[in-house]
């Protein structure tokens, strides 16, 4: 008995991992326990005994054997789903990798377009504030619209029709003169008073407000004076002056809020006009200048006019002789079509051997020699 339960215990050792892995290999252990244990007590040297310990020793051994088979399967079972699982999560990472390496590409290009942008948006600041200053300094800004008001005349009439910063009789220098057919030319002014404008703007208060469109009425009442006074000489220019504001805005603002300046303009024979009315005074002056030379080329049009309607006499002439040379070709084309058909009528005769019984007449026999152009 003693040996039975030494040889259960070495079993348990050296089956233990076995055992940690399989609960079947645990209660088959168990069992073989309380088989052992239930087994009655034989005398020393009964070999009944003996030989059912020997099978019991073998069965435990098949047992083992079969433990041990079944640890070996699990052990390569475990291994192959961890090389699985690891196979998974090596391809996982490297996808994940990839994911991020390209949204990371992304961000940073991404990232180049939003740096671009923000110096795109830095050099536009500094422009803003470059052109604030230039507005700021009078001379600046009379640059400024003078150099839009000579881009706007250039682009829209020819360089002999315009003259800048030219001299009058009575030593005045106006931005701009414009020739017209009547050898008067028409006078613009581009020195536009902004100051006003912009303490109208930086207005808060209503009597800040109420000042900046005093000072408004009276800037711009001079400057019209003056121009009605230096630039309107009877008999030398125009009966009127423009008046150029170089901003659409600052033209929209004067317009809903300061009528009466547009009056007393008018009054003045000053027309206040934006860059997109110059646009449309430039088109009218082109107009007016295609219209003289359209006068002045009168009396050379009617001559081309009548050389061209002779011309179409001959034309019409020479039309009346060609159809009637094509009524005679078709005159002529019909009387040989029926020659030809009387050709072929005779012939299919001949070839049928139709012939006349009567004898030939004299008008038979000369029919082949009359003349071509007969309906016979």
């Amino acid at each position: 008995m003693s040996e039975l339960l030494n040889l259960a215990q070495v079993l348990l050792v050296a089956h233990a991992p076995a055992l940690a892995l399989g609960i079947g290999a645990i209660i088959a252990v168990g069992v073989i326990v309380i088989i052992v244990l239930l087994l009655p007590r034989k005398p020393p040297h009964d070999h009944a005994a003996d030989q059912r310990m020997a099978d019991l020793h073998a069965r435990i051994q098949t047992t083992g054997e079969l433990l041990a088979r079944a640890q070996s399967q699990l052990q390569q079972t475990v291994h192959e789903r961890l090389d699985a699982v690891t196979q998974n999560l090596g391809q996982s990472m490297q996808t994940s990798t990839k994911h991020t390496s390209d949204h990371l590409q992304q961000l940073h290009a991404r990232l180049a377009v939003i740096d671009s942008a923000q110096k795109n948006i830095t050099d536009l600041a500094t422009q803003v504030n470059s052109l604030q200053s230039v507005l700021a300094n009078k001379q600046s800004r009379g640059a400024f619209g003078q150099g839009r008001m000579e881009m706007i005349i250039q682009d829209g009439l020819p360089k002999d029709c315009y003259e800048f910063q030219a001299t009058l009789t009575n030593n005045a220098r106006p931005d701009c003169i414009v020739h017209l057919p009547d050898s008067r030319p028409l006078v613009i002014d581009a020195k536009f008073p902004l100051e006003a404008v912009t303490a109208l703007r930086e207005a808060k208060s209503d009597d800040e407000r109420k000042a900046a469109s005093a000072r408004m009425r009276v800037d711009l009442g001079k400057h019209i004076a003056a121009i009605a006074d230096k630039y309107l000489i009877p008999g030398e220019t125009q009966d009127m002056a423009l008046l150029f504001v170089p901003s659409e805005s600052v033209y929209a603002e004067l317009y809903d809020g300061f009528d009466d300046i547009f009056q007393k303009a008018y009054r003045a024979k000053v027309i206040i006009v934006s860059p997109s009315l110059l646009m449309l005074a430039i088109q009218v002056i082109q107009q007016i200048r295609r219209d003289a030379r359209m006068r002045d080329a009168a009396d050379k049009i009617l001559v081309e006019v009548g050389l061209m309607i002779a011309d179409v006499q001959r034309l019409h002439d020479r039309v009346q002789n060609l159809d009637k040379h094509f009524g005679q070709a078709s005159a002529d084309i019909k009387q040989i079509v029926v020659s030809t058909e009387k050709i072929v009528s005779r012939g299919e005769k001949i070839q049928d051997v139709e012939f006349i019984d009567a004898p030939a007449s004299a008008e038979i026999i000369a029919a082949p020699i009359r003349k071509l152009g007969t309906n016979e």
